[in-house]
């Protein structure tokens, strides 16, 4: 397997620019999708990042301290849903402030902090979810498992996308700036009732809980080349995972 450096530099470029200026650099999100399956790509957060003064992962974040640990989940959730597998570097996972120093040992009493904790808490829900949901793993370097439902909304600085194996879907719905998202119509691939299977803006992460729901109702209403489409409350600096479940 290969290091994917080109969707490593795309993604902290754009992750680490103000929400305010990200519509006009969407593309660094996007054109990953052009050569994603040309090698057995990982997704790379390495040691190589956080060292010799580039900061470590949540100081690359910007905004205020809620701002930048709702980044690094937005970051990771990005990471997790994106075909590839995937690398994290010790540390990113509860938000260490400081660069790693081989010196010293990580900054483990931050996780008696609840908001590092709470991070720490998502990521071992990511994992969770990659693990148990084959359509995140099964086509990793294969295009069979992705479809992208809209990846050009860059005015909003929003993507949503499809990862898919075996008859079962995932829905990835993100929102890369602090503005929720009221009344937010998504594109879905058939009506009826979808679980929300993860809220990274769920108050047990750390989240601000605005309009966190555990299910949504898709209506037979085309929207984005897709047969159905459901009216959300997209989270600020968030991103949800959606599974349909039935037609009721």
């Amino acid at each position: 397997m290969k290091w994917n450096m080109g969707w490593m530099n795309d993604t902290l470029a754009y992750f680490s620019r103000d929400a305010l200026y990200r519509s006009h650099h969407h593309g660094q999100l996007t054109f990953s999708q052009i050569y994603a399956y040309s090698e057995n790509f990982i997704l790379p957060l390495s040691h190589d990042e956080v060292v010799h003064l580039k900061r470590s992962l949540v100081c690359k974040m910007p905004g205020d301290h809620w701002q930048q640990l709702a980044n690094v989940r937005l970051l990771l959730a990005y990471q997790m849903t994106h075909p590839g597998k995937k690398l994290l570097f010790m540390g990113g996972e509860f938000g260490q402030w400081d660069e790693w120093n081989d010196a010293s040992p990580l900054d483990w009493a931050l996780c008696d902090h609840p908001n590092h904790r709470a991070l720490q808490q998502f990521v071992r829900q990511l994992n969770q979810l990659y693990f148990s949901e084959k359509a995140l793993h099964r086509y990793d370097f294969d295009s069979h498992g992705f479809e992208w439902i809209d990846c050009h909304d860059n005015e909003s600085s929003t993507l949503s996308f499809i990862r898919q194996a075996d008859g079962q879907q995932l829905i990835c719905v993100f929102n890369f700036t602090p503005v929720v998202r009221e009344g937010y119509r998504i594109g879905l691939p058939r009506t009826g009732r979808y679980a929300v299977r993860l809220n990274s803006d769920d108050t047990r992460y750390g989240g601000s809980g605005v309009g966190l729901a555990e299910e949504i109702t898709a209506e037979d209403q085309p929207y984005s080349g897709r047969m159905a489409s459901a009216v959300i409350t997209l989270p600020p600096l968030a991103m949800l995972v959606l599974k349909w479940e039935d037609q009721s």
